[in-house]
């Protein structure tokens, strides 16, 4: 049985409108007020750029723009910056499979806050670690959700802050479901993962109405995966319809590909016909891409259902 996984990562960036980048050469000497100025504003359009890429599935690209923004973040030593940076690289560095380094990122992250003294950056910097060691399993799901849901507790100026934390908790508690499934303890499990979609709701409130499109897509998408998990295919397919109306609203190609490969996913044991035509789209977005990973994996679906 195929069942939607988490395919999307969720990249928690502001998704700003996409800067024009200068590059400067840098010297020796001492750097003037406006220096620092100039390197921070490169910093910032370096780090929205990055995690555009990496919205769009295009990781190599986003950690080589990642790393220019931590080297001007770095050079204008400015901590929050520098933060941000980190969190943002360590996400791109797990989605390429370098789970070392992207740790590594994750707890710099919550070192240079530690140090900062900024309470509200400090709790997000252990979230997006909690996550890591759930999404990775290093941690009990259980223990995860109590830290995130401390965590965030001191989280209360930034909205974009909240609704992150409301998807990690979304993400501990459908994994907690996942673990009652398994031990057949099945009344738990679906306590579990309505609270989880509940949870995934609460974010994409936010998220629709403050505009952090993207995020509100991959909530969107999220849901569905709860839902097909508990046992309502219809309804995974409605939410992932949902998370495609927002992505063609913002041209994300790769978050388009994915839902459908999702909804193919969704299809696969009860309408070969459908899960068909759903990943031969998916198949033609990532061929569009010049995507040569995924479109083999969509033609080893498609392949499957002859």
């Amino acid at each position: 049985m195929i069942k939607i996984n988490l395919y999307k990562i969720n990249y928690f960036c502001l998704f700003l409108i996409f800067c024009s980048l200068l590059i400067v050469s840098c010297s020796s000497a001492p750097k003037e007020i406006g220096d620092i100025k100039i390197l921070r504003s490169q910093a910032e359009a370096w780090l929205e750029a990055g995690n555009k890429e990496a919205g769009q599935g295009k990781f190599k690209n986003a950690l080589t723009i990642l790393s220019e923004a931590k080297s001007n973040a770095i050079m204008a030593d400015d901590i929050s910056l520098i933060i941000r940076v980190c969190l943002s690289r360590g996400n791109v560095l797990y989605s390429l499979g370098n789970k070392k380094d992207a740790f590594e990122e994750w707890n710099h992250a919550v070192s240079e806050a530690e140090k900062f003294g900024n309470p509200e950056l400090l709790s997000v910097s252990k979230i997006y670690l909690a996550r890591g060691n759930l999404i990775s399993e290093e941690r009990d799901a259980e223990l995860v959700y109590k830290e995130v849901n401390n965590e965030s507790e001191k989280i209360s100026k930034s909205r974009l802050y909240i609704a992150f934390s409301w998807q990690v908790k979304g993400l501990a508690l459908r994994a907690m479901a996942l673990n009652k499934e398994a031990e057949k303890e099945r009344d738990e499990a679906k306590v579990l993962f309505k609270n989880a979609e509940a949870a995934f709701m609460r974010s994409l409130e936010i998220n629709e109405k403050d505009l952090y499109l993207e995020n509100a897509s991959y909530d969107w998408y999220i849901i569905a995966s709860i839902r097909s998990l508990s046992g309502y295919p219809d309804e995974a397919v409605k939410a992932l319809e949902s998370s495609i109306a927002v992505d063609r609203r913002i041209e994300n190609s790769w978050g388009i590909a994915a839902s459908y490969r999702a909804m193919g996913d969704v299809y696969f044991n009860t309408d070969k016909l459908k899960a068909k035509e759903a990943y031969i789209r998916a198949r033609t977005i990532y061929a569009a891409m010049l995507n040569e990973e995924e479109t083999a994996v969509m033609d080893k679906r498609i392949g499957s259902l002859k």
